[in-house]
């Protein structure tokens, strides 16, 4: 037999299939699996895409070498995605198949020094298990190294190496009969308290028994050494076996199968439509677009409860990791152990364990954030996608899917229904729905029959401020302490992190900015450092001016940091949890601030665009936004959208329970029509104003867009590259087609690379792909000139 094979080396001429033999004693090759193979005079990993009985190649075949995994990780349907996304992003195949898999599962490869005489093999150098070249600093042993392989005495080798490790746990089997044991226990010495705990334990509850090690000792409060002395005594048979990391473990299910709360007339008909699709198997798109609190959440459990009673299995995606623990709890109680997370908080173990469940189909039911899309589950009957706008859907590298174009393909081939779920619904879903293309779901009314909190527009050219700062205003802060003296809660939104956004000298107009990249540096004060938000780039906070040396200097700009400094002043005694990139760094950071809050641990919930959507905490009364402008002054063609998406969303927060909820907007521009619409939620104007806006420029959902970055170290080298592809679109595309650029971006480096860009803009363009995938071909020469080209289809961000 013969296994077609892509391999892990992304370059233009190994993008495609490597046809290599399967010896017989290789019985467990199939498709998706991860194999070893001989590629050159080095080894590499590659996964099997197909198997035939037969070959055109008139050579003689290389043997595979390894198969990695008992069971193929990913599934023959993954495997045929794979190419039809590779095609669709401009891809390599083998950066796509390594995307589909935890970051575990990639190959980790080792350059090592193998001898080859038997006077190599006498040497120190050797006396070692492994010489790793990858480690070597020592000149002179890399000299000896050289003249060793030039005499033919040693050669060099490529280890491949599989990160992932299967956890074990000793597991305790009983040797005796119940009776034996009870004999045992009349006659133990009375002192011996834990050895007698044991064997009562044993004896009460002798058929759940064999039991793991860690599951006795928390059960009973013993150590491991009371196990230990069993074992010897000959009570128990240890054996190791392999358990799962359990990412779910503080998460309580005692209220499996909770009774599901009561639908509305919307939400009926809603389901109801979902559930036809789901029995039906039809492969339709659905757009739920309900108010914020219209109960979406409780749409997307009961239609996956119909997918499972028809034994399929259900795959639900949300856009952040902070909305996880939420979603998760809420799944969780209603369908026990068969749910599965997949995102990026968890530890690598974890994420590998979740992984082999879902294609063990272990799990029926796989809630997770973007790279989740591409679980190996397998019979789906349903795929929702909660806050379907969310720009996180998008990957921002290589390789750049959309999970919402990838849910598709998916429902294609399951036969299952999409449901995209928002209160804001990107314009392309919202334009497609009123197509025809998708079908449209709207929940008009809350779940809870209370009406939508009233916002009030705080205008900050006129109003006074409390304290020095000029964030927060007077109206603000006040109706803060109004809710924390009722023991009601608060959330304050700031989409801005650190302390002060830059340093600027008042003597010579100095701003300290990155030696890498063309932006600020920003103030963190609680590590007492200035940080680049774009390449990590840290250093001490200037007590002088660098440039002029004078003592003049000023930290302009505020961030949640700031806002938090500044409400522990004016409210001293408010609670206050902080939600940034910056606190929820550790693992289970966001679920433990979520928590807290919940658990009115603190009266403030401060934070940055994570806190603005999913959440539901039933005491939260005000909501509060610090500047609702951030994003409105972004170069970008959909930063109105952004804007109007990001205060309806937060705004959404107050008043989910029984207590009215109130929403205070601060901003420079209250006329502006995203920020005015948003003050009343009214998505419908907004779509219809912004639509308009977005025919006038040509954006889309009336254009398609693909844009085309070059960077380099050199800034004329990007340029001319460039223009030269600008150049070439121009001789073979024509008019309705617009092309722009080339430009600077509007950060024009970053990481020392310069980036230029041409927007494509296009209704219909039949030659557009062929070209798109030579530009892809030529940028592997141009790589060897330190320039790289990137294509990126329907990007969210244009700057």
């Amino acid at each position: 037999m013969i296994a077609q094979v892509i391999v892990d080396v992304a370059a233009k001429q190994t993008d495609r299939i490597f046809e290599y033999h399967i010896p017989n004693e290789l019985t467990d090759v199939a498709v998706g699996s991860r194999v070893i193979v001989p590629f050159g005079r080095r080894k590499v990993q590659g996964f099997v895409v197909g198997i035939s009985e037969a070959t055109s190649y008139s050579g003689k075949l290389k043997d595979l070498l390894v198969v990695v995994d008992e069971l193929p990780p990913l599934t023959p349907e993954l495997v045929a995605l794979s190419k039809t996304l590779a095609d669709k992003i401009f891809a390599y195949r083998i950066t796509i198949l390594q995307s589909m898999l935890p970051r575990v599962m990639r190959a980790n490869y080792r350059k090592i020094l193998v001898p080859i005489t038997e006077e190599a093999k006498s040497l120190p150098m050797f006396k070692e298990e492994v010489v790793d070249l990858d480690e070597l600093s020592n000149l002179k042993i890399i000299v000896e190294i050289k003249k060793l392989i030039k005499d033919g005495q040693a050669q060099i080798e490529y280890l491949v190496e599989n990160k992932a490790k299967k956890k074990k746990a000793a597991i305790y089997l009983l040797t005796k009969t119940k009776k034996e044991y009870q004999t045992l226990l009349q006659n133990i010495r009375s002192t011996a308290k834990k050895q007698q705990l044991l064997l009562t334990n044993i004896i009460e509850d002798y058929d759940n028994y064999p039991k793991l090690g860690p599951d006795i000792e928390n059960e009973l409060n013993i150590s491991s050494s009371v196990l230990r002395t069993a074992t010897e005594k000959g009570w128990f048979a240890k054996k190791e076996q392999e358990i799962y990391r359990d990412p779910l473990k503080d998460f309580s299910s005692n209220n499996v199968e909770k009774a599901s709360v009561e639908l509305n007339s919307e939400q009926l008909h809603a389901l109801n439509s979902i559930g036809t699709s789901i029995k039906e198997k039809e492969a339709k798109t659905f757009l739920l677009e309900g108010i914020t609190g219209s109960g979406k959440t409780e749409v997307y459990l009961h239609a996956i409860s119909i997918a499972l009673k028809q034994k399929k299995n259900a795959l639900m995606l949300v856009p952040e990791i902070s909305l996880t623990p939420q979603m998760v709890k809420q799944v969780k109680e209603r369908f026990g152990n068969n749910v599965a997370v997949l995102h990026s908080g968890l530890s690598e173990g974890e994420k590998y364990d979740e992984w082999r469940r879902i294609r063990r189909g272990e799990a029926q039911v796989v809630v997770g954030a973007r790279s989740a899309i591409f679980a190996p589950l397998q019979n789906i009957g349903l795929i929702v996608i909660d806050e379907e706008h969310e720009s996180s859907y998008k990957q921002n590298d290589t390789p750049r899917y959309h999970a919402r174009d990838v849910a598709l393909l998916r429902s294609k081939f399951h036969h299952c229904p999409v449901v995209l779920g928002s209160a804001t619904p990107s314009l392309a879903s919202r334009a497609r729905a009123q197509k025809g293309r998708y079908e449209l779901l709207l929940l008009t009314k809350r779940a809870n029959q209370k009406s939508l909190p009233k916002v009030d527009l705080i205008d900050l050219k006129t109003v006074e401020f409390a304290g020095g700062q000029f964030d927060l205003s007077v109206p603000l802060v006040d109706a803060i302490k109004e809710k924390i003296a009722k023991k009601e809660q608060v959330i304050l939104l700031l989409n801005r992190r650190g302390f002060a956004s830059f340093m600027l000298c008042r003597n010579c107009g100095f701003v300290l900015k990155c030696p890498n990249c063309d932006i600020s540096l920003t103030l963190h004060k609680d590590t007492q450092q200035m940080q680049c938000h774009y390449c990590g780039h840290k250093e001490a906070i200037p007590r002088k001016c660098p440039s002029c040396q004078s003592e003049k200097i000023r930290f302009l700009g505020t961030g949640t940091q700031k806002v938090q400094e500044e409400l522990e002043t004016l409210i001293p005694e408010a609670r206050i949890l902080r939600m940034d990139v910056d606190t929820t760094r550790r693992k289970g950071s966001y679920k433990k601030i979520l928590d807290s809050f919940g658990e009115h641990k603190a009266d403030i919930l401060l934070g940055t665009q994570m806190i603005a959507k999913g959440l539901d905490f039933p005491n939260v009364t005000l909501v509060g936004v610090i500047n609702a402008d951030t994003a409105l002054s972004l170069p970008d063609f959909n930063s109105s959208e952004k804007t109007f998406d990001l205060l309806t969303q937060v705004s959404g927060r107050a008043g989910r329970a029984d207590k009215t909820g109130r929403v205070m907007i601060q901003t420079y521009n209250p006329e502006n029509y995203a920020i005015k619409l948003a003050q009343n939620q009214d998505y419908e104007a907004f779509y219809q104003k912004e639509m308009q806006v977005r025919f006038q420029g040509n954006y889309p959902p009336f254009f398609y867009t693909t844009l085309i970055t070059i960077t380099s170290k050199n800034e004329q080298s990007a340029a001319k590259e460039a223009f030269v592809i600008k150049r070439m679109l121009m001789r073979e595309l024509h008019a309705p087609t617009i092309i722009l650029g080339p430009t600077p971006s509007s950060i024009t480096r970053i990481k020392n690379q310069y980036y230029y860009q041409i927007l494509v803009k296009y209704k219909y363009e039949p030659k557009l792909h062929n070209l798109l995938h030579q530009i892809q071909d030529d940028a592997q020469l141009a790589q060897k000139r330190g320039l790289n080209i990137y294509i990126d289809n329907e990007p969210e961000r244009i700057m």
